[in-house]
C-alpha cells in the first residue's frame, strides 16, 4: 500500500510540475512579446542588409575573427559569479551634479556626460544625443540592472530637443526602449546602423526620422554636418536573436569640430583605419568599463583604449561605459584609474567629468579632475 502512494505521490509531483512548467513558459513567451524586445528586420529592409559585405551566413559578422568568450564558458562563467571585486559598486552615491542646462547652452560647444555610454553635446548650434539610457535600468528583468544612487542626474522628460540622435547598436544599455519613446517626438534625425530602424520603426519612429546606413556609408547632415558611419567590433541582439543589426561607430563632422563616438568595441586595425582615413580628430569618445580577460574581443581593456585613441589621431579622449552600471567583475572606478596612469604615460589629453558636469570643449584640455579619488579618499577615511 504503502508503494502505491509513493508512486501516486510522484505522479502527483510530476503533473504539477509539468503543469508549472508550461506556465512559466506561458508568461515567459508573453513577456517576451513586450515591445522593448524590438523587431526582427525583415521585407525590405532585410534585403538592404542581405546585400551588405558585413552580412554572412544570416549574420553580420566583425571584420576580424571576434570570439565572445576567449575561454571555456564554465569557466567564464565561474569567474564571474565567484570571483568579483567587492567594489563593484560604490558604498554610497556616486559623485555627479544635477545637469545645469542653461550652462550648456551658453557655451559655444559644450558637453555633458550623463553616465555609462550616454552624453550630450551642444556644438555649433546642434544638439546631439548618443545612446540615451534615462530609465534607470539596463535590463529587460524588472528590478535588476539598476543605475548606481546618483548616477540619474536627469530624466528623458528633461532633455532639450534633439537635432541628431545616435545609437551605437541595439543592447539594452545603449539603446533603453522607455527613454527612445519619451524622446521620440523631440528627435530630429536619428542615425543607425543597418536593421536597427526595425525596433524604432516598431516604437513610434517615423521612416523620416531614421537614416540607417552600413559601415562607411556617408551622410550629409546639412549646414556643414557631417556623417560617417565606421566599423566597430562588437556585435548586437535583444530577445533571443543575435547579429542580426549592424553594430558601428561613428564620425561627425560640424563646422568646427570632427568628432568620434566610438561604441561599444574590442580593440582592432578598425582604429587605425579610421583615424588614417578620416582623422585626425578633436575629441575622441570610447568605451572604457565593463571589461574582462574572458571577452577581450569585444570590449578593451583601459590601456587599449588609451591606444586606440592613438590610433585614431584623436587631439582629447572621453572615456565613457562606466560609474553608472555593474556589467563586469572590477571594481567601479578601476577603469578611469587605470586609464589615467595610461594617459598621462601615453601623453594623451583626458577629460574625465563628473555624470552630469558641463564641459567646455573650447577649454577640455586642462587635465583629469581624479574625483573618483577624491570620493574613495573619504569613504576609506
Amino acid at each position: 500500500m504503502k508503494s502505491k502512494h509513493k508512486v501516486t505521490g510522484f505522479f502527483r509531483f510530476l503533473k504539477w510540475s509539468a503543469l508549472t512548467l508550461v506556465v512559466l513558459i506561458g508568461l515567459i513567451t508573453l513577456y517576451m512579446m513586450h515591445p522593448q524586445f524590438g523587431k526582427r528586420p525583415s521585407g525590405e529592409r532585410l534585403k538592404r542588409i542581405e546585400q551588405s559585405k558585413q552580412f554572412k551566413d544570416g549574420k553580420f559578422r566583425n571584420s576580424s575573427p571576434t570570439p565572445q568568450l576567449t575561454q571555456n564558458w564554465t569557466v567564464a562563467l565561474s569567474d564571474y559569479l565567484f570571483k568579483k571585486s567587492d567594489e563593484t559598486s560604490p558604498k554610497g552615491r556616486i559623485p555627479s551634479v544635477p545637469v545645469n542646462w542653461d550652462s550648456l547652452f551658453t557655451k559655444s560647444h559644450g558637453l555633458v556626460w550623463l553616465g555609462h555610454s550616454s552624453y550630450l553635446l551642444r556644438t555649433d548650434g546642434k544638439t546631439i544625443l548618443v545612446d540615451p539610457v534615462l530609465s534607470g535600468s539596463i535590463s529587460p528583468i524588472p528590478g535588476s540592472g539598476k543605475a548606481f544612487a546618483g548616477a540619474d542626474v536627469t530624466t528623458a522628460d528633461a532633455l532639450p530637443a534633439i537635432d541628431y540622435l545616435f545609437i551605437s547598436h541595439d543592447h539594452y544599455d545603449h539603446m533603453d526602449y522607455k527613454t527612445l519613446k519619451t524622446l521620440q517626438p523631440r528627435v530630429g534625425k536619428i542615425i543607425v546602423g543597418l536593421g536597427v530602424g526595425e525596433h524604432l520603426e516598431y516604437w513610434g519612429y517615423r521612416n523620416d526620422q531614421i537614416i540607417e546606413k552600413d559601415w562607411w556609408e556617408e551622410v550629409d547632415l546639412g549646414n556643414g554636418f557631417h556623417v560617417t558611419v565606421t566599423p566597430a567590433r562588437h556585435f548586437s541582439g535583444r530577445s533571443i536573436w543575435s547579429a542580426n543589426t549592424l553594430w558601428a561607430s561613428y564620425v561627425l563632422v560640424t563646422p568646427s569640430r570632427k568628432l568620434y563616438f566610438g561604441g561599444d568595441s574590442g580593440y582592432d586595425v578598425h582604429f587605425k583605419e579610421i583615424g588614417e582615413k578620416l582623422g585626425p580628430f578633436d575629441l575622441a569618445i570610447l568605451e572604457n568599463g565593463q571589461y574582462d580577460l574572458s571577452w577581450k574581443y569585444i570590449h578593451m581593456m583601459p590601456e587599449e583604449v588609451v591606444q586606440a585613441a592613438k590610433d585614431l589621431q584623436a587631439a582629447a579622449l572621453l572615456p565613457v561605459h562606466s560609474s553608472k552600471f555593474v556589467l563586469a567583475n572590477h571594481a567601479w572606478y578601476e577603469p578611469l584609474e587605470r586609464i589615467s596612469k595610461e594617459a598621462q604615460q601615453q601623453q594623451q589629453i583626458l577629460i574625465t567629468p563628473r555624470i552630469g558636469e558641463v564641459v567646455d570643449l573650447d577649454h577640455a584640455d586642462n587635465g583629469s579632475s581624479y574625483w573618483w579619488r577624491n570620493y574613495l579618499i573619504k569613504q576609506w577615511n
